[in-house]
């Protein structure tokens, strides 16, 4: 995909990760429900901003799928990683907090198959070893889709990385150790 913009060049790409959306009674606040169309509005702009072209993320709720329903809106050519099964995603990732987000995964997984730009790893189990591949793969295939410029790193979070397990903290990391430029997205 090519824009013209006094000539023509490569489309922005743009690796996503951040919150989910806040799981019910949890007191930690990364990402409140309410704030979700703020976040909705400042993915757009930012994406707008950016002249983006290509989204590689996955599709959790919260921070992933705003960011690809705003691109699809756009018509952002969407790359979209999950870490096992769609129904399996669907059901830890998705329909497990606050929200209707299970039309909109079912809309993305249905543009992005007929797009052939939906990939599942097919790691079997729902564990840190498959997200953390899920994270991984989205900085590779955004670094190989850029190439031979580089992709942006597109982080949406309060900005605290939790002390245990944190999949959001990991992308910031791997994508600044990739040398991608960094641009945050508040949650809250």
């Amino acid at each position: 995909m090519e824009h013209l913009t006094g000539g023509r060049h490569k489309a922005i790409v743009a690796a996503l990760a951040g919150r989910r959306i806040d799981a019910r009674g949890d007191d930690t606040k990364q990402f409140p429900i309410e704030n979700a169309p703020a976040v909705r509005e400042a993915l757009r702009a930012l994406l707008r901003r950016e002249r983006v072209g290509v989204l590689v993320s996955s599709a959790a709720c919260g921070a992933d799928l705003l960011a690809l329903e705003v691109a699809l809106g756009l018509d952002i050519n969407c790359h979209v990683i999950l870490p096992f099964n769609r129904e399996t995603f669907r059901n830890t990732s998705v329909i497990d907090r606050p929200g209707d987000w299970g039309a909109l995964y079912d809309f993305v997984l249905k543009k992005t198959s007929a797009a052939n730009t939906l990939t599942v790893l097919e790691n079997g189990e729902n564990n840190e070893l498959a997200y953390r591949a899920v994270t991984e793969r989205i900085i590779h295939d955004a670094i190989e889709i850029a190439a031979p410029q580089h992709p942006l790193a597109i982080i949406v979070w309060e900005g605290r990385p939790r002390p245990d397990k944190d999949a959001t903290a990991d992308f910031q990391r791997l994508a600044q150790a990739a040398g991608l430029s960094e641009r945050i997205v508040s949650t809250c």
